[in-house]
């Protein structure tokens, strides 16, 4: 009977492994439950405490020149009605907060946290409507590169180069180069249209078309020149003049040294 008990009361070697594996299941749910509601209160720019935690940084970072309601001064721009996308360009590229005054905002290290960023984007979109930040499915590299290409030689190369390598403007301006910038940032300078770049609305480029646009920018970015070095990828222009310079430069060079040679 003792030993018929003992038989009984003995658990099943697989009964730890079952426990076990429950307790890793619900630990990971509870996590990702609890990850996903992160990054929903995150990414949710119209939550209210989202918009106090931006006022109170704009206030403390940016109301010396855009004013405390955002409504201009003398220094800066009124920031009503440019939305949210304007916001997460300027200052998550680190344009904004301006290092001085000139010809047009130098982008230098950004100086806020993502979080930061994204607060100071829901303050300012609550003033007005403007420009939304961008879904991941239009940033992401997946659209047509090749429509993508076409469209950035007829609408972009004029002032950022065929390749993106960027360009000088008048009056000390210039187009910056694109090859380190992301989906996300292309697209909110089309729609936003910083410094001198005009604004590409809905109604110019679709936001399919964006999005190709970005595919064949991120195709270019991950795909270096085949014929080596790239002499700034400035075109057929730098590298004729290359060719002149140096190539016959260097023939007349040798010629010389022939001709001193033989005599």
């Amino acid at each position: 009977m003792t030993r018929s008990k003992r038989r009984t009361g003995r658990r099943h070697p697989l009964a730890t492994v079952a426990l076990l594996a429950l307790g890793l299941v619900f630990t990971g749910g509870a996590y990702a439950a609890f990850s996903t509601g992160t990054a929903q209160a995150e990414a949710d720019l119209s939550s209210q405490q989202t918009i106090e935690e931006g006022k109170k940084l704009f206030q403390a970072n940016c109301a010396t020149c855009h004013g405390l309601e955002a409504q201009g001064t003398g220094d800066g721009p009124s920031l009503v009605g440019v939305g949210a996308a304007s916001v997460d360009f300027q200052v998550g590229t680190g344009r904004m907060p301006m290092q001085m005054q000139g010809p047009q905002a130098e982008q230098k290290p950004v100086q806020f946290t993502d979080d930061q960023v994204k607060q100071l984007a829901a303050y300012v979109a609550s003033l007005g409507p403007g420009p939304e930040i961008p879904e991941e499915h239009l940033v992401n590299g997946g659209g047509d590169a090749a429509n993508g290409a076409e469209l950035f030689r007829i609408n972009c190369a004029m002032c950022h180069n065929v390749a993106g390598a960027g360009g000088a403007l008048t009056e000390g301006k210039y187009a910056p180069a694109l090859t380190d910038v992301s989906g996300v940032h292309i697209y909110e300078a089309m729609v936003t249209g910083p410094q001198n770049m005009p604004v590409f609305n809905d109604l110019n480029i679709s936001p399919e078309d964006k999005r190709d646009i970005i595919t064949y920018l991120k195709y270019v970015q991950d795909n270096r020149s085949p014929g080596g070095f790239e002499l700034g990828s400035l075109g057929p222009v730098a590298e004729g003049l290359f060719i002149w310079i140096f190539g016959l430069g260097a023939i007349v060079a040798i010629t010389v040294w022939i001709t001193a040679k033989s005599n």
